[in-house]
């Protein structure tokens, strides 16, 4: 009893710190998006920036450049295209979206099913009863990720700027963070987040993989069986891939419909097929292979993860559930191990940034890595 307690209070007091920082986290939604998905792309641009400074002797400020501009021109021109292709395919879609649910309700009607008018017609009120009943958890879901115009302008500005920062003076801001634990636990703070952070870059650009090749194989299948709209589902299905099993199934579902309206049953099953055929060529090669070997984390795991980010942050919970995990996993495994104890952190000041000039001191204050005058 006397070990049921003890482990008892301690479990609420740890439960009761995580329930409040994920109750932070909700209220602060709207800056913690931008930050994690800045994160992430920090993950991706911070080794290409370096490179181009360490490989090809490049200026610092010519590398972060580059590495910014080109991540803005990338993903900028991916969403440019795919928008122009469905705002004119927009009008083809919707009409024959129209046709295609005529011919369905005259088969209906018609078929072996026997329907009824009057039987059809109720089951189109309630979905349109269900569909205005859930329209206020939509809307408030949408707005609570900050989907409105001008969330989403400050969101942008936010991202942009922390990614900007993390390229420019990442170690710093990092030692700045160790720096904020006491001494003795900043080896193993420091030498976990670095772990981390190799891992966060391993998902990033194993992800990227992924996405690409599931893009690619659902996009040249739409694009075989001459289905219109084929270079937008191919970018969907990249963006999608980044959020396990939700964005496959969404993407998919969407490629298998626009093949349904357009060309009809028999091209439809054929486009279902190679969605299929990829999502399992993703989930028994691509993922245990590549990814489950880049994230070490269990696909149990990577399951549980996905549907609790789902529950409490609805998409973006689900797009951060598996690199949080994953860099949890190996954060714990690494303070855990001990192979931290007798190490040293680096010295909270030691800073080459210019940025950390900017930053006021107290009067009389020294960092520790600050020469003397």
């Amino acid at each position: 009893m006397r070990l049921a307690a003890a482990w008892s209070w301690r479990l609420l007091l740890v439960g009761g710190v995580i329930a409040v920082v994920v109750f932070l986290v909700i209220q602060l939604r709207l800056i913690v998006i931008p930050l994690l998905v800045a994160v992430l792309l920090g993950a991706l641009l911070v080794p290409f920036s370096q490179f181009l400074q360490r490989r090809l002797h490049w200026p610092k400020w010519l590398g972060v450049a580059v590495a910014m501009l080109s991540a803005l021109i990338v993903v900028g021109g991916l969403l440019t295209l795919g928008i122009s292709q469905i705002v004119r395919g927009a009008d083809d879609l919707t009409a024959q979206s129209l046709v295609a649910w005529d011919d369905f309700r005259v088969w209906l009607l018609e078929g072996p099913f026997h329907i009824s008018e009057a039987q059809l017609n109720a089951w189109a009120d309630q979905a349109l009863k269900a569909l205005q009943e859930d329209s206020g958890v939509l809307v408030s879901g949408a707005l609570s990720v900050g989907s409105t115009v001008g969330h989403f302008l400050a969101g942008l500005l936010l991202t942009l700027f922390t990614t900007l920062f993390i390229l420019i003076d990442g170690r710093g801001i990092w030692n700045w963070i160790v720096g904020i634990f006491p001494r003795r636990a900043r080896a193993a703070v420091d030498g976990a987040g670095l772990a981390g952070w190799n891992t966060l870059q391993s998902f990033v650009k194993v992800q990227i993989l992924v996405a690409t090749i599931d893009a690619v194989g659902i996009g040249l299948g739409a694009l075989l069986l001459g289905i219109p709209l084929a270079v937008p589902i191919a970018i969907l299905v990249f963006l999608g891939s980044f959020i396990p099993i939700v964005g496959a199934v969404a993407t998919g579902a969407l490629a298998v419909f626009v093949a349904l309206v357009f060309n009809g049953w028999v091209p439809a099953l054929i486009m279902l097929g190679i969605v299929l055929l990829v999502q399992q060529v993703e989930g028994h090669i691509l993922q245990p292979l590549i990814l489950g070997t880049a994230v070490k984390v269990h696909p149990l795991g990577v399951v549980l993860a996905v549907a609790a980010g789902s529950f409490l942050a609805g998409i973006p919970g689900a797009l951060f559930a598996v690199p949080f995990a994953a860099v949890a996993n190996v954060m714990i495994l690494f303070i855990s191990g001990g192979s931290w104890k007798g190490g040293s952190a680096p010295p909270t000041g030691a800073t080459r940034s210019p940025l950390w000039q900017t930053v006021p001191k107290r009067p009389g204050f020294r960092r520790e890595a600050e020469p003397e005058a």
